[in-house]
């Protein structure tokens, strides 16, 4: 189990080092002068020639991109993400930590949300095959998977703030610590558009899966026994049919941090999402590589955490 473990962590160290290349020649290939990365591109436009080489020096960007490539990979590696070129020369980290919270907060919240609810959606319509609820269950996951989140936040905002006038304020954040009652009626909606793949997603995969463990022998034993359906389900049915349904889990990782985008745009929430797609349309690209940089770390993480989980849901599989 150890070996495997530290296979695992290698193999996510060389997915994250193949992650930094391809973000880094992305940021460097981009139209435009190389100085856009460090400085506000309205201030490069005033530069004089004497300036500008001596920033091209400062920055190393007269450098070879291999060179330039080791220099910013040395400096992510002892902590430091760069300086912010849209905020008067602010620190990545610090514009970051300002932001990351927020995202994290709502993206665990939809996850567990998310994970919840669609297992145990996908086991009803799996015991309950054919029945009317498994059908409209099933009908509501397909338009789940296929309904834009972006549609989805404007059409809740409209029904449950200024149409029906449930959730106020609809738009924006304030911490749980600062103003609990606020934060969650902020983050209701959000979080359950975050929510909406991962649900329809995880009760098609848990019902297909739930399905094949059923129709097992030693289910048809389980029953035959007169055991209760609560206990077939919960120490039989649930174990061995969640395997698959755990990978997908862990695919939604990526899923619902890459939706905190649109949904923090939409919404108007000050996240990591919102953070990127400023960097983005204002040229900040030390924000935006940094950014992804994170967030690839975050999937190649819980990518890890799913491998291992693998030998607690089935006992058969042994890590050599």
């Amino acid at each position: 189990m150890t070996a495997y473990i530290v296979r695992r962590l290698l193999m996510g160290l060389l997915v994250l080092l193949l992650v930094s290349i391809l973000i880094f020649l992305f940021m460097r290939l981009l139209p435009g002068d190389p100085l856009y990365l460090f400085i506000d591109p309205t201030s490069v436009s005033q530069l004089t020639h004497e300036a500008r080489q001596a920033l091209m020096h400062q920055y190393g960007l007269d450098k070879s991109l291999p060179a330039q490539y080791f220099s910013w990979i040395g400096g992510v590696l002892h902590g430091d993400l760069g300086v912010s070129s849209s905020t008067n020369g602010e620190s990545v980290n610090k514009v970051i930590a300002s932001r990351i919270p927020t995202t994290f907060y709502l993206g665990t919240l939809a996850f567990v949300f998310g994970s919840v609810v669609g297992i145990t959606l996908g086991t009803v319509c799996a015991l309950r095959r054919g029945k009317w609820i498994d059908t409209v269950l099933t009908v509501i996951a397909n338009i789940g998977i296929t309904l834009p989140s972006f549609f989805a936040g404007i059409l809740l905002i409209y029904i449950f703030t200024y149409k029906w006038g449930w959730l106020r304020p609809p738009l924006g954040y304030v911490s749980p610590f600062t103003n609990f009652g606020v934060n969650i009626r902020q983050i209701i909606m959000p979080v359950f558009v975050l929510s909406i793949f991962p649900i329809a997603s995880l009760t098609r995969q848990s019902r297909s899966s739930m399905l094949e463990v059923i129709q097992q022998d030693y289910i048809r034993t389980a029953w035959a026994k007169g055991l209760r359906e609560r206990l077939i389900v919960t120490r039989h049915v649930l174990k061995n049919g969640l395997i698959p349904v755990v990978t997908t889990m862990g695919l939604q990782v990526s899923l619902i941090f890459g939706g905190s985008v649109i949904v923090e745009t939409v919404f108007n929430i000050p996240g990591m999402g919102r953070l990127m797609r400023d960097a983005v349309f204002g040229s900040d690209y030390q924000v935006a590589q940094a950014g992804v940089l994170i967030i690839a770390a975050v999937i190649v993480l819980a990518n890890i955490l799913v491998d291992i989980s693998y030998g607690w849901f089935d006992p058969r599989i042994r890590y050599g």
